[in-house]
């Protein structure tokens, strides 16, 4: 005789039952009869049933009594049913000494399981397969991204960072054997399905979030290597944004639409101008949106040339841009007329409510086809003073070392001391348009003078900027409060560079250097959906205060000795908190971070074998 399990499902629940059977000869051949039913025994030791099936083939056969006059029987029958009643099946079905109750292996999920459903909710898997990525290369790069946004490390030491989390657990992938090369050459096959990947990801955003494509904000930043890069060709020496002149660099362009999405990024050589970055950035935007005729580009004065907005309004696209210098002197008159300004009604923000806003006023100007939106702000008018100031020191002091070194001898060339004076101007452009410097070649002298009136006009427009732009359909506070969008752009490079870390770049090879950029992208699509998430609820908050308030939530082995000499390890989830069930439910995310995992170990050294219920 022996035991067989059946199963059921009635009303899409499973019943399991166990049948004790025995072996009998027909005319048609062997076949089980059955001679009674146990009822369920799984929250029993499996190994237990073979030993009661021969104990009930003694008794009917007259050997022995039937064990324990049905107690066993019972035990293992009513098990099941008694387990209904209870919190736990297993609770029922054994006596565990509570004195060596532990818990083992605690992993830190609360991050790991917002990211990982984050990145379920939008659909980035299905995108990696589409990509032709295998599962595998897609657990590895949703492992990747989440470092990137939990905890940023380099390839070397991310394999222990994920052992270091329930990143296994949850994602259901044993990372045992995960070593750094395997990323390496999983950044190797991330880099041409870059732009498909990228193009994808936005449009299933703009459908799940509803987002608006009609405007794009465009901004570049600077991002540092840690040693000479030499096999990057990328990577050459240019304006630091980062205050690293020391160090070769790359220049990072992003497209963001105006709830501050992500629409495409490229990457430029480290020494590459910002007007000479736009026609290319245009031509990647289109390859992951199509054409937008109609749509608006937002831009610095970085790219407001003449050249930057034919290449825009080219493409069938409007522009709005902050005017150069020039222009901005040619309003000089109206910016000091007081009449005709409106003020900008400012709230503050609802993370900081006793925050002051300072004041800000423009003027509606029109000439042609150009709308100018002349600009004052009290908080910029300090701001301004301080940098001229600042940086009129730093000119003077410059030009007195230059002036001493000249005297002294140790520069005597004219082509090398008009050369010093060129870097000096260059370098301190903001301030030496007022300053005339001059070298007196027969007296071997360096002398400066102040230009008082270009001082006093630049006096003057402390505080004050242009905005312009050929949208004839906007008021003045539209056009403002559309071009304040682009501190959108400066708040992804922030958080790009500090919580993601995509500085300094440790990779010398161009295309690791590219997909490094690339997965910090893709973090930050994360981080904008999930912040998004929470600005959709009301709820103005940041990435960095969801993820320590998720760090409590984690996931242990709870180990349970039992009297019969066996113990049984329940891998599991803590129970949320309060709070991260009220982030859970505003991120519209299960609160179940994963299914427990129960296995029955001997306790004794020489069997390890694993019996899993």
């Amino acid at each position: 005789m022996y035991i067989r399990k059946t199963t059921r499902i009635y009303k899409g629940k499973t019943y399991t039952n166990h049948l004790l059977v025995e072996s009998v000869q027909t005319p048609k051949g062997p076949r089980q009869r059955t001679i009674c039913s146990l009822g369920s025994l799984e929250p029993g030791p499996a190994e237990d049933w073979l030993a009661l099936a021969h104990k009930l083939e003694s008794g009917l056969h007259g050997q022995e009594s039937l064990p324990g006059s049905g107690t066993e029987i019972r035990e293992l029958s009513q098990k099941a049913s008694k387990g209904k009643k209870r919190t736990a099946a297993t609770g029922s079905a054994m006596t565990v000494e509570p004195d060596r109750i532990t818990m083992e292996e605690p992993r830190e999920a609360g991050p790991v399981h917002a990211g990982h459903q984050m990145w379920r909710q939008l659909g980035i898997d299905a995108i990696l397969r589409r990509a032709g990525l295998s599962e595998r290369a897609c657990t590895l790069t949703e492992a990747m991204t989440l470092n990137r946004l939990i905890c940023p490390l380099s390839e070397h030491a991310m394999p222990d960072w994920i052992r270091r989390t329930a990143m296994g657990d949850i994602l259901s992938e044993d990372f045992s054997g995960l070593y750094d090369e395997a990323l390496y050459r999983n950044l190797d096959r991330l880099h041409p399905n870059r732009e498909r990947i990228e193009r994808e990801l936005a449009e299933q955003e703009k459908t799940l979030f509803d987002l608006d494509d009609t405007v794009y904000l465009y901004d570049l930043t600077s991002t540092y290597f840690e040693g000479q890069a030499k096999a990057n060709p990328q990577a050459k020496r240019g304006y630091s944004r980062d205050k690293r002149g020391d160090c070769k660099q790359v220049v990072v362009g992003l497209v963001l639409d105006r709830d501050g999405f992500p629409k495409a990024h490229e990457v430029f050589d480290g020494n590459m101008q910002d007007r000479r970055s736009l026609d290319r950035m245009l031509d990647a935007l289109e390859k992951r949106t199509g054409k937008k005729p109609g749509a608006t580009v937002i831009v610095d004065r970085g790219m407001a040339f003449d050249e930057n907005l034919e290449q825009i309004q080219k493409r069938g696209m409007h522009y709005l841009v902050a005017g150069l210098q020039p222009e901005r002197n040619q309003w000089l008159d109206e910016l000091e007329d007081d009449e005709g300004w409106e003020q900008v009604v400012r709230t503050p923000s609802p993370r900081n409510p006793f925050q002051k806003k300072s004041r800000v006023e423009i003027k509606r100007q029109q000439k042609g086809e150009v709308v100018y939106i002349l600009c004052r702000s009290e908080g910029r008018q300090e701001k301004d003073r301080a940098i001229r100031e600042t940086h009129e020191a730093k000119l003077l002091r410059d030009l007195t070392k230059l002036q001493q070194r000249v005297a002294k001898g140790r520069l005597k060339k004219e082509d090398k001391i008009q050369q010093a004076i060129g870097r000096l101007m260059e370098r301190y452009a903001r301030v030496a348009r007022y300053y005339q410097i001059a070298y007196d070649s027969g007296q071997q002298q360096l002398s400066w003078k102040e230009l008082a009136d270009k001082k006093a006009i630049a006096q003057k427009l402390d505080g004050s900027y242009v905005l312009k732009t050929d949208r004839q359909d906007l008021t003045a506070d539209e056009i403002w409060r559309t071009y304040i969008l682009l501190t959108r752009v400066e708040d992804a490079f922030r958080d790009m560079k500090s919580p993601l870390m995509e500085r300094p770049i440790f990779h010398h090879l161009e295309h690791r250097t590219q997909t490094h950029i690339f997965l910090c992208v893709l973090a930050y699509h994360l981080l904008a959906a999930i912040e998004h998430r929470f600005l959709q609820a009301g709820i103005h908050t940041s990435w960095w205060t969801i993820r320590q308030q998720l760090i409590t939530h984690q996931v242990a082995t709870i180990v349970l000795p039992t009297t019969h000499g066996r113990v049984l390890r329940i891998r599991k989830a803590t129970t949320p908190e309060p709070l991260h069930r009220q982030i859970y439910a505003t991120l519209r995310i299960t609160s179940e971070v994963m299914k427990p995992v129960k296995t029955w170990h001997l306790e004794t050294a020489s069997d390890e074998k694993k019996l899993k219920l």
